[in-house]
């Protein structure tokens, strides 16, 4: 988009006509959110590959961790819960496939469902550690982002989730 006035070119975004609002820069931060969000899940799902497991989806790839987290048994439910999931289908999809290539085990906690890691889930997940130190930590440490500096992006990001998710509530009641 170019600035008539200046001639310099306007923010990088993916529509121009949301750029045209009260907050431009809103929709350069979106377009940054859409490529780092499509390169992320690539990146997962090569890792993965790298790992010894193809054809995992992103989604898939998530929910192992998030049942490897802290190796206790996790409901469904949390596990919506943390990864910020409506579609608890899509969920239990996840966890159905993960069930089948051996990475998890689903058991029961009184009335409940649960899953757990298996020890092969577990290698893997530690086979994907040893891929991403090699293959992206390095390089991102290389560009000198600062530990702190990472963690205080990671926490706007958290907030920023929250204002989309409380417009897209507001949204969905129009």
């Amino acid at each position: 988009m170019n600035n008539e006035k200046t001639g310099k070119l306007g923010p990088i975004v993916s529509s121009s006509h949301l750029a045209q609002g009260a907050m431009p820069s809103l929709s350069e931060f979106e377009f940054g959110l859409i490529m780092a969000s499509h390169a992320f899940q690539r990146w997962m799902v090569r890792c993965m590959t790298a790992a010894g497991v193809p054809g995992l989806s992103p989604l898939d790839v998530l929910v192992l961790f998030s049942v490897h987290h802290r190796t206790k048994p996790k409901r469904l439910a949390d596990i919506c819960l943390v990864l910020n999931v409506e579609d608890t289908h899509l969920v239990t999809y996840a966890i159905r496939k993960l069930d089948g290539a051996g990475l998890v085990k689903s058991g029961k906690s009184g009335k409940e469902k649960t899953v757990v890691l298996t020890d092969k889930g577990d290698e893997v997940c530690r086979k994907y550690r040893e891929v991403r130190e090699e293959l992206l930590v390095e390089t991102i440490k290389s560009l000198g982002l600062k530990p702190e500096t990472a963690s205080a992006l990671a926490k706007e990001l958290r907030v920023l989730s929250g204002h989309y998710d409380q417009a897209a509530r507001a949204a969905a009641s129009l």
